[in-house]
């Protein structure tokens, strides 16, 4: 079942913020939502869980419409919006107690209140009032309360948001386990996250969808980006004569005597590089290839693909 989302707009008096937008995620698959500030992921996130309403265009939860059936897809959806909004006058288990009298999850309501305070790892804060929690931890009582109700389908938009590198990995830990067999949809400005959880990518800039692929694939979108190589010279060199080493485009100063080449990809420019230092009485202290990864292909979709 999963969420389908099909021919979305969303028009914000004059300015557009989605534009004819199109996917469907499945059951078991976990995608990360990326895209630039301002590129529409919240916006798309908040029309999915019926917070508000799409100026055109159909989303179904499950098989059932957001619109005609928002209530019974609310019950399937478990939400940590971008800006986590708790009771900060609540105590934690108060909160989350509180959360579930209003799913109503059922006798097992108490049982299912501890898994969830010992799966997001708030026993030793459960008797403090959010208010005084760390951010890490509001964070994990966001998502405490988006899965209190064990929901088919999870919208996550920046999880780990505040969370030190323990408690990231934890949680990274959590959502790989959940998406096994739960609908998950995941924002995040964190490249290693989604190398780290997801299943498939989703990219959106400025309302339109610039890439939807599995996480392997996505490097085809910079097959003819060029090489890039990150060397640092014992002494200074001139820009003009490291752009006269064969097959290389240009060079960038980093700083001091380091320097990021960028060549064509028809032939390995380092040996070059190398050749140009000693044949300038230069010393070569490092030099290392600059792999392709996901961060270079956001970058690429997100600055080349303006309207």
């Amino acid at each position: 079942m999963g969420i389908t989302v099909r021919n979305i707009t969303k028009i914000y008096g004059k300015q557009k913020a989605l534009d004819d937008v199109s996917f469907t995620i499945e059951t078991g698959e976990i995608v990360g939502f990326l895209g630039p500030n301002g590129a529409g992921k919240s916006t798309m996130m908040k029309i999915i869980t019926g917070f508000i309403p799409q100026t055109s265009g159909e989303i179904m939860v499950n098989g059932l419409s957001v619109i005609s059936n928002s209530l019974e897809v609310k019950k399937q959806i478990g939400y940590l919006p971008e800006n986590n909004p708790l009771y900060n006058e609540m105590y934690v288990r108060e909160y989350l107690t509180h959360v579930a009298g209003l799913y109503k999850p059922g006798k097992n309501r108490r049982e299912r209140l501890e898994d969830i305070i010992e799966m997001t790892g708030l026993r030793t804060e459960q008797k403090k009032k959010i208010g005084q929690l760390s951010r890490g931890y509001k964070q994990r009582v966001g998502l405490a309360q988006a899965l209190i109700h064990d929901p088919e389908v999870l919208i996550l938009d920046e999880p780990t948001s505040g969370l030190d590198p323990n408690q990231i990995v934890e949680i990274r830990n959590l959502i790989s386990q959940l998406g096994k067999r739960k609908t998950v949809m995941l924002s995040t400005h964190i490249m290693q996250e989604v190398e780290a959880v997801c299943d498939r990518v989703i990219i959106i800039n400025e309302g339109r969808i610039v890439a939807d692929d599995v996480k392997g694939n996505l490097l085809k979108y910079i097959e003819e980006e060029p090489q890039t190589v990150l060397v640092e010279f014992d002494l200074p060199a001139k820009k003009e004569n490291i752009e006269e080493i064969e097959s290389v485009i240009r060079a960038v100063p980093v700083k001091k005597n380091q320097w990021l080449i960028y060549g064509s990809n028809e032939s390995d420019i380092r040996g070059k590089i190398f050749n140009f230092a000693v044949n300038n009485g230069l010393t070569v202290l490092s030099m290392q290839k600059q792999e392709k990864n996901l961060e270079e292909v956001f970058r690429h979709l997100t600055l080349n693909n303006k309207r």
